[in-house]
């Protein structure tokens, strides 16, 4: 890809894209940090690794598109820019969170921001994707809605059920997988006859595309652009599967012990964060100054919302009955 084409963004919004990616890998490092000390309740799954194929995707949208998530969606919850203090008092069961305390790490929502929420069920944000991008397209907003979900919930019923209806229908959604090699601990090549998951797309006369370096911000970002502008344009949906690495286990009760210490430490190597830094000093767009002073903000800031959280009181036993339905 170009350099020149790279360039044409601002600073400012590469320093943003920058920052949320330090966001993203500098409060799952913390969350980890708080839940071996007992002090976050139900099961977190982190996005470390992971955060230039959420960061760069999101990028590309535009305010009033919409997302959905999945067990693993901290790194889109926080690119969408959620309020940090709301997402770590809902992380550890505050009545200050986000969702009141009732939700938690794998049901974070965010409707303000365009967040139609993270689900703990495998595949279970595909329906919800296909229902918000009917109504964008009913209603004729303009807006387009981005599904995130891994590699495993390729095998999903509903992947297959939702992909046909959002073709069909030729809705704007783009169905987004982000593949980190393993469905929990099932390499993702011992469950697929194909090399990749996007190559599926043409079983439902969709576009299909590949981004092989999941881990390069710009990468994606400039695949998502592509790709927004020929769904918002009306085309209809498209399939769309990245390849990147987590570099803890599936979950926090998950030692990993399926993945060699070298695999691991190789993909380290590609490093999402340290490629992005590397790029932004080496092009003369900014220094590694400024980029450290980029780091201890978000550092500052995600320790501020741990005591945010912390002092944040408990849920009532009355709201336990408030918020069930909508009359």
């Amino acid at each position: 890809m170009a350099e020149s084409k790279r360039t044409n963004l601002s600073k400012e919004k590469l320093l943003h894209m920058h920052r949320l990616m330090l966001d993203i890998r500098n409060f799952d490092n913390k969350v980890n940090q708080m839940v071996k000390k007992g002090k976050v309740p139900g099961m977190t799954h982190f996005s470390v690794g992971e955060e230039a194929a959420s960061v760069g995707a999101i990028a590309a949208i535009r305010e009033g598109d919409l997302i959905t998530s999945n067990h693993r969606g901290h790194g889109q919850t926080i690119a969408m820019e959620i309020d940090l203090n709301e997402m770590m008092a809902e992380i550890m069961g505050k009545a200050t969170g986000t969702c009141k305390g009732k939700g938690g790490s794998m049901h974070i929502a965010d409707l303000a921001k365009g967040n139609l929420g993270a689900n703990g069920i495998v595949g279970g944000g595909m329906g919800m994707a296909v229902g918000a991008a009917l109504t964008q397209k009913m209603k004729k907003t303009d807006n387009i809605v981005v599904c995130f979900f891994g590699d495993g919930a390729c095998n999903e019923g509903t992947f297959h059920e939702t992909l046909n209806m959002a073709s069909v229908w030729k809705l704007p959604v783009i169905f987004y997988t982000i593949n980190n090699l393993y469905g929990i601990s099932t390499p993702i090549k011992s469950v697929i006859n194909i090399d990749y998951n996007y190559q599926r797309a043409s079983a439902y006369g969709i576009p299909g595309h590949f981004i092989e370096d999941g881990n390069n911000v710009l990468d994606v970002y400039e695949k998502f652009e592509e790709i927004v502008d020929y769904v918002r344009s009306g085309n209809g949906p498209v399939l769309v599967e990245s390849l990147t690495y987590r570099w803890y286990g599936h979950s926090t009760s998950d030692p990993g012990k399926y993945r060699t210490k070298a695999e691991v430490d190789e993909w380290k190597k590609k490093d999402p964060i340290e490629k992005f830094k590397s790029y932004l000093t080496e092009s003369g767009i900014t220094t590694e100054k400024e980029l450290n002073d980029l780091d201890k903000q978000s550092k500052e800031a995600v320790e501020e919302s741990v005591k945010f959280a912390v002092n944040s009181p408990e849920p009532s036993l009355e709201s336990a009955y408030e918020d069930i339905f909508a009359p």
